[in-house]
């Protein structure tokens, strides 16, 4: 519910702020004193469209906040499926600065204009006398029926099931196009896939056989320069290993005269152990270095199937190869399984869709079988709110399975004697509409938890007797859900259990709404200016007073 209300600089308010109460909370006040501006700030809350124009000090910031406790909602998952920390005392806020830019705030988290309307219209119901679109869909027509029905449980069944049908229908068809797909590359496929099997690639084979094809295309120079290092190294009158010999001789000698050297001398044997190792496998290469024209022509042959390959496939590796033909592999497999695949995925969507049918029947009887009795209890409703003729019924057409069932619903009504029901939309008049608005709020409010209702003269075109009959059940609904209810009638403001005024302020240089939370006294005086004018007579007092004692 609602616990603190915030609006600074919007319209004629400067600064207003209300904490209204758990029940029934009235607004009145003279026409154009503001009233609807409140609703308009609301509704920014509910992140309807901001206009610059609408700033009171067109050099500030409009800001609008209000808090709400969450506690009996079960909002959590919402908050958490947006990425917002669920707090039971929530702040929603809006800001629209004098540049026209607009900023909305879920406990200081920002959000853009989806998520507010997520939120806040799960935490606020807004519904003035000229609303009838919503009444007049299907959606809404529907979560009466089920909210009446209580069937909940059943429909949450066949709404998994509709998605469980779905993605199974999806697989089905994907299935089929992929078959249809497959049927028409197989051949292509098979050659391909055989072309590269028959070239039996192996992995890191083409950096190898690169590497030999440039030892054996390089054959004569490598063996005269390993020929010319080996001269150097040994076979020479001045060669590398002789002098290492020379020098080792020394520092022996040396080492013989002090320890000093015997490291030396250690260090100069390493060398000459080393170096004697490389001549080794220096010779050892050269013996091997032979050009084979036999080999290289070979290694030739295969590296130009792997290049022709990979040029085909516009790839340049042999591992890029090898998981295309791990992926036709795949694709071959596929096909010759995708008979026995075909068949598994329809039968999955034949079990789930018979599941489906028999669920959304069973869903579709709940609603059936309330028809009557909501339909009589409305109708019940609206006699007592001065309609004595109205009659109501709710048609049914049965369609294809769609996520909220098979059944399109379709409340008809007629306020008149002798003119068959037709859709609301079509025959109710302002006044009407409210009341049968009225008259389902108030059943849904019997079946579900409603966030605030904010209700914008749905008193409209009534009177007397029926004024007092729509109180008591104003009453009677805010025992169990918060309302704020703005209203012309002193009948509906005597049921409030708080009384909010609202009026123009003119002693400043520019005008501003204020609001003001009447007193007892307060109250009596004001219903007493609301049954008879501005100078009201003793006797308007004493019906105010028996108005509140009522």
């Amino acid at each position: 519910m609602l616990v603190n209300l915030s609006i600074k600089n919007y319209a004629l308010i400067r600064h207003l702020e209300l904490q209204p109460s758990a029940g029934l909370n009235v607004v009145t006040g003279e026409t154009g004193a503001g009233k609807s501006i409140i609703l308009g700030a609301l509704g920014l809350l509910l992140g309807n469209r901001a206009d610059v124009k609408s700033l009171w000090n067109e050099n500030e910031k409009c800001i609008t906040e209000g808090t709400f406790d969450l506690s009996a909602y079960a909002l959590r998952d919402l908050f958490e499926e947006e990425n917002l920390d669920y707090e039971n005392r929530t702040l929603i806020r809006r800001e629209i600065n004098p540049a026209g830019k607009s900023r909305a705030f879920i406990n200081d988290t920002p959000v853009n204009l989806d998520v507010l309307r997520k939120i806040g219209t799960r935490l606020m119901d807004i519904h003035s006398q000229h609303e009838t679109l919503e009444l007049g869909k299907q959606q809404f027509q529907l979560e009466l029926i089920d909210a009446y029905a209580d069937n909940e449980k059943i429909r949450s069944a066949y709404e998994l099931t509709w998605k469980k049908f779905n993605v199974a229908k999806k697989e089905y068809e994907n299935l089929l196009s992929e078959s249809k797909a497959l049927q028409q590359e197989h051949d292509f496929v098979k050659f391909q896939l055989d072309e590269l099997a028959k070239a039996d690639l192996k992995e890191g084979e083409q950096e190898k056989l690169e590497s030999e094809l440039s030892l054996l295309e390089h054959a004569e120079e490598i063996k005269s320069r390993l020929t010319n290092v080996i001269q150097q190294l040994s076979h020479s009158e001045f060669s590398v290993t002789q002098s290492l010999s020379n020098i080792k001789s020394e520092f022996f000698s040396l080492a013989a005269i002090s320890k000093e050297f015997e490291q030396l001398l250690h260090r100069i044997e390493s060398v000459r152990i080393e170096l004697n190792d490389i001549l080794q496998e220096t010779e050892n290469v050269n013996e091997k270095s032979d050009y084979e024209p036999e080999r290289a022509e070979k290694v030739n042959e295969r590296l130009s199937i792997i290049y022709h390959l990979q040029q085909k496939h516009r790839v340049s590796s042999i591992a890029e190869l090898l998981s295309l033909q791990n992926t036709l592999q795949e694709k071959a497999n596929k096909f010759n399984n995708m008979d026995e695949l075909l068949s598994g995925a329809s039968k999955n969507l034949n079990a789930i869709q018979t599941q489906l049918l028999q669920q959304s029947k069973e869903v579709s009887n709940s609603r059936i079988k309330i028809f009557k009795p909501l339909s009589q209890q409305l109708i019940s409703l609206l006699k007592e709110l001065g309609i004595p003729d109205a009659q109501l019924m709710i048609d049914r057409l049965e369609i294809v399975p769609s996520f909220t069932g098979i059944d399109k619903i379709e409340i008809l009504f007629s306020a008149n004697k002798g003119i068959d029901p037709r859709p609301l939309a079509q025959v109710a008049s302002g006044g009407e509409f409210s009341r049968v608005m009225f008259a389902i709020k108030y059943v849904m409010a019997e079946r579900k938890s409603l966030p605030t209702l904010i209700l914008d003269e749905i008193d409209s075109g009534v009177s007397g007797e029926v004024a007092i009959r729509l109180g008591k059940r104003m009453k009677e609904i805010s025992s169990r859900h918060q309302i704020i209810a703005i209203s012309h009638l002193p009948q509906i403001a005597a049921k409030a259990d708080s009384h909010y005024f609202v009026f123009k302020d003119n002693s400043a240089a520019k005008t501003e709404s204020q609001i003001k939370l009447l007193s007892k006294e307060e109250r009596v005086m004001e219903l007493a200016k609301m049954i008879g004018g501005a100078n009201p007579s003793t006797v308007n007092i004493e019906n105010a007073r028996e108005l509140m004692a009522h």
